[in-house]
């Protein structure tokens, strides 16, 4: 465990809440609509609440020197949230987790020239700016769709040896499961739509959930592990550099700037980026961590967190030192050491070194890596 006193800045990557169903075309990734549930949002305020224990508590290991912890500085915090993709479960789970970091506070008010205190409504809710990117501006939280290249990664992992294999050994299980499914397709290159509904109708449906595990006992296990090798598929890649990284390579630049603006002394501590569960796979792939630890290669729970900690060296002369960490949703009772790049932990300026080359920088970048001309505002670059 690092010191207290050592925490310079925190970047978080988190998942959103609990939602009903989520149709994905598995050849394009293209989204439907889908909405949040009084659940997810309970796991959203519930992360928020692990998060401020670790991160703005004074008594913690990882408290964030110089943050303001009850009431809310917002010159330290940037938060930005995935406004496109699945409707605004992604948007609206932001603000349970962040009713979480910064609960509601009577320290939250103002003192009129009069004389009276004013405090903020809901007994002290904190009101705090979130960034909503979305799609058609900015590609960097959800650069997956419309992109040619991406599709084309896709298509060629559905022919690929290893893909035909596991397609090969569930097929009887998704035989056998065809009857609880309706008209979806069992086909396996739709394997993540069918985990998302046995998933979903698991939790909300207590007839289905009865039926299924009389019929099928391990079918929820079975599903998320094939969901798990499609979905490390989809959005992993054998380089670093590859387009199957994609979702990860238009965050990495904030990833970067962000922790290059802790070691600098800037005003920001604390990064927050709620996502989807894509960009989560992609991150493990690039840095390796998924080759040292398998169980990192799939579909994290709702409400998961990566930390990237930025820690003043224990070597006074040494530049600052960056940690991974992970909790895999609300059920994992904290968060867990990951490896990077075969380590513990790298020197800021190696971690950088190693990510700045694969990073998407600009929408014109993007729009070359996915041979896209028209879309997401290409079309001004041709």
């Amino acid at each position: 465990m690092v010191n207290a006193s050592t925490l310079l800045g925190v970047v978080l990557l988190a998942r959103h809440g609990d939602r009903l169903e989520f149709f994905q075309d598995p050849l394009t990734y293209n989204p439907a609509q889908t909405f949040l549930t009084p659940l997810g949002s309970v796991q959203e305020l519930q992360l928020g609440s692990f998060l401020r224990s670790q991160y703005l508590d004074p008594r913690s290991p990882t408290f964030l020197n110089g943050i303001s912890y009850d009431v809310a500085n917002i010159t330290q915090l940037n938060v930005r949230a995935d406004g496109g993709g699945e409707g605004a479960v992604i948007l609206e789970s932001v603000y349970g987790l962040l009713g979480g970091l910064f609960p509601p506070t009577t320290d939250n008010n103002i003192t009129l020239a009069n004389g009276t205190t004013i405090v903020s409504p809901f007994g002290g809710y904190q009101y705090i700016p979130v960034e909503s990117v979305e799609q058609n501006l900015d590609i960097s939280l959800n650069s997956f769709t419309s992109c040619p290249n991406f599709d084309n990664h896709i298509s060629q992992f559905y022919s690929s040896g290893p893909f035909l294999a596991e397609a090969a050994i569930a097929a009887p299980f998704l035989q056998n499961l065809q009857p609880f499914l309706g008209n979806r397709s069992t086909n396996f290159t739709n394997m993540f739509n069918i985990f998302d509904y046995v998933n979903v109708q698991s939790i909300h449906n207590a007839t289905f959930f009865n039926q299924l595990q009389a019929a099928l006992p391990t079918a929820n296990a079975q599903a998320y592990g094939f969901a798990n090798f499609h979905e490390g598929g989809v959005f992993s890649d054998g380089s670093p550099s590859g387009i199957g990284n994609i979702a990860i390579r238009t965050i990495v630049p904030s990833i970067i700037s962000s922790l290059q603006g802790f070691a600098s002394g800037g005003p920001v501590k604390l990064m927050l980026n709620e996502i989807s569960y894509k960009p989560f796979i992609s991150f493990f792939n690039v840095t390796q961590a998924a080759a040292s630890q398998p169980l990192l290669n799939g579909i994290v729970d709702y409400a998961s967190a990566v930390a990237i900690e930025l820690h003043t060296s224990r070597n006074a002369t040494s530049e600052p030192t960056v940690y991974v960490r992970f909790k895999n949703g609300t059920t994992d009772p904290t968060f867990h050491d990951v490896q990077i790049f075969g380590q513990r932990s790298l020197p800021l300026s190696q971690f950088v070194s190693k990510l700045a080359p694969i990073a998407v920088n600009t929408t014109q970048q993007w729009c070359t890596a996915c041979n896209q001309t028209s879309l997401r505002g290409c079309s001004v670059f041709q």
